[in-house]
């Protein structure tokens, strides 16, 4: 389905890594890194699901699925994630299936034509890895920014969850052993969800039912989110994520070829009630963050998505985890994302995007990050040749 570079470096360990790790220590990791990005990805598809009235059992079952391939294709654990712009722009303006659909069918067309045509690698000449790491910084900061909200309401909870976090991390490093703190603070989330709310009862998935967008829908789309999103997923889902492979396992994914997934993952699930999806650094940087090194991470989540999917496929039980726990899962992963975008000669790109990003949005960040990265050469070059170009018109 997918070819390009990358493929079967998931078995390879960071440069920095000598020591070759059991078999059991390799499952209890990739366990516990299948659960690094659940904090961004549940709170956005159970608000999805909620403001929008979108069906919840077809979301998740196309997450359980693309997951799968996913870990499967790339031997990765490379991450699915709701796109993040059509989520934002579907929740504030309380948008319908359709128009859902219609922007994630777009998108879908978009990247697997930038991905088959080849178009991909003519963008990514001309976006500077500058502005790469400010992407990925920026996404720390907001994925920090969206921590701190659900600090405000859960704080005893994030406090608890960092704590284990925490100590995972220490744990892990003194004695040598994985990381299973991921798994740690869900399990503690579920626990205090049924202690609360007593055991949700089973409820079996339906068949999904078809999404056929109008033409008003697609017009709606088109206006609101496919534009940020397009830019946001070709930075973040696609270049930064690239970029974050090479310094994760030495090995680029290419661009083009996650172009390509991100295309056929929209146009064969959004039609049936999937929700609009992309890959993304953040995630990766959080699977990686508690231990997912190949593609069994991702397969571990996809099969956690199907079982909610087919079985569990109501609102109450994702909204067993108290907020809290999200919080402190995201706040691990921005740390994790923002510890690898402060490189020593993008840092001062980085830094600006970031602020912007705070004050205005990712968009924002990227143009003004872009023409920052293509002034300060510009400048340096005008400053250190102010003759060039003038001619001589002195003696003749």
């Amino acid at each position: 389905m997918c070819a390009g570079t990358g493929e079967g470096v998931g078995d390879r360990e960071p440069a920095a890594s000598t020591a070759v790790p059991s078999p059991v220590h390799r499952f209890l990791s990739e366990l516990a890194g299948a659960f690094g990005d659940f904090g961004t990805i549940v709170p956005l598809v159970l608000a999805a699901a909620v403001v929008c009235r979108l069906p919840l059992a077809p979301i998740l079952l196309f997450f359980g699925v693309w997951f799968i391939l996913t870990g499967l294709v790339y031997r990765l654990p490379i991450p699915v994630e709701p796109m993040k712009a059509v989520a934002a722009v579907a929740i504030a303006g309380s948008l319908g299936a359709g128009e859902i659909a219609a922007a994630g069918l777009v998108l879908g067309l978009i990247f697997l034509l930038l991905g088959s045509e080849g178009w991909m690698a003519w963008v990514a000449r001309y976006i500077p890895e500058g502005v790469l790491r400010g992407i990925q910084l920026a996404l720390a900061l907001l994925l920090a920014k969206t921590a701190a909200g659900y600090v405000a309401g859960d704080a005893a909870v994030f406090a608890l969850a960092a704590a284990v976090i925490l100590a995972g991390l220490v744990i892990s490093v003194r004695a040598r052993v994985p990381d299973l703190s991921a798994l740690a603070v869900i399990a503690l989330g579920l626990a205090m969800g049924i202690s609360l709310h007593g055991l949700p009862g089973i409820q079996l998935a339906g068949l999904p039912v078809p999404v056929i967008p109008t033409l008003p829908d697609l017009s709606a789309a088109l206006v609101a989110m496919v534009l940020p999103q397009a830019i946001l997923t070709v930075t973040n889902a696609i270049l930064a994520t690239s970029l974050l492979t090479r310094d994760l396992f030495n090995s680029e994914v290419s661009p083009a070829r996650l172009s390509r997934t991100i295309g056929l993952m929209n146009l064969a699930s959004v039609p049936f009630g999937g929700f609009p999806m992309c890959h993304g650094a953040g995630g990766l940087a959080g699977q990686y963050r508690f231990g997912a090194r190949t593609g069994l991470a991702s397969i571990f989540a996809g099969l956690v998505f199907l079982s909610v999917a087919l079985f569990w496929a109501s609102r109450e039980v994702l909204t067993l985890i108290p907020a809290g726990i999200f919080g402190a899962l995201l706040l691990s992963t921005a740390l994790e994302l923002g510890r690898y975008s402060l490189k020593r000669d993008s840092w001062f790109i980085a830094v600006f995007m970031g602020a912007v990003a705070l004050l205005s949005s990712m968009t924002a960040a990227f143009v003004a990050g872009l023409a920052l990265a293509y002034a300060i050469p510009w400048a340096a070059g005008k400053i250190r040749h102010p003759d060039e170009g003038r001619g001589d018109t002195g003696s003749g």
